[in-house]
């Protein structure tokens, strides 16, 4: 009993380790209770967001109910020195039973994405979003429902993930963008984060760890 206790607190210290590890670019330092340089925009309501203490750690609260706003924060990252996104997430309450590829269904208990603004000529706006999905399978691809493929899905967990556990993703950004879109991108201009409720009128509970960008 006691080898099960010392081998379960062990596996969260290193679990932990990962979610506050050294980063190259760190722009979401949540484990750190700051929120500096990030603001809200808002969809429909607002998702409420705080910084808050899980298992002992800092992360960011988010508490969608039938409302959707994301966090997001403007930084030019050079995607030739830094080309990894790094995170991690857990959700509480998931979103299940959406047709994700709809309107009605386009919510997701979590979400990281990546911009790409398009300058004055706004309709060349690019975007990846990151998603937890709670109806489609892991890495399904899919242009998003109102943007079409200037913002494209990527599923990293679906509902086979579990609830209430931390996952860390690790995401080559360059690649992902010449995948996508078919372009070789250097730079990227913003990132956010959204738990999001407002066209299906549900509820979900997420958590976000530390964000960063590291060479490798």
């Amino acid at each position: 009993m006691l080898f099960k206790t010392l081998l379960i607190l062990l596996l969260a210290m290193l679990n932990w380790v990962a979610l506050a590890a050294e980063p190259g670019m760190l722009l979401g330092a949540f484990s750190q209770s700051r929120l500096a340089g990030w603001e809200q925009k808002s969809f429909k309501g607002q998702t409420l967001y705080s910084l808050q203490t899980i298992d002992g750690v800092g992360a960011l609260q988010a508490d969608s109910r039938a409302a959707g706003s994301g966090l997001f924060k403007e930084q030019r990252i050079d995607l030739q020195q830094t080309q990894f996104l790094n995170w991690s997430w857990r959700v509480g309450q998931p979103l299940r039973g959406l047709n994700e590829q709809s309107k009605a269904g386009d919510d997701y208990a979590a979400r990281v994405y990546v911009v790409i603004k398009g300058g004055l000529a706004f309709w060349n706006t690019k975007a990846i979003n990151y998603v937890w999905a709670g109806n489609t399978a892991k890495d399904t691809v899919w242009p998003n429902a109102f943007a079409g493929d200037h913002a494209m899905m990527l599923a990293l967990r679906g509902s086979e993930a579990a609830v209430n556990v931390w996952f860390h993703e690790k995401r080559n950004v360059r690649a992902d963008l010449q995948k996508l879109f078919g372009e070789d991108i250097r730079y990227i201009d913003a990132v956010a984060l959204m738990t999001d409720t407002d066209n299906s009128g549900g509820q979900a509970l997420a958590y976000y760890g530390d964000i960063w960008f590291s060479r490798d």
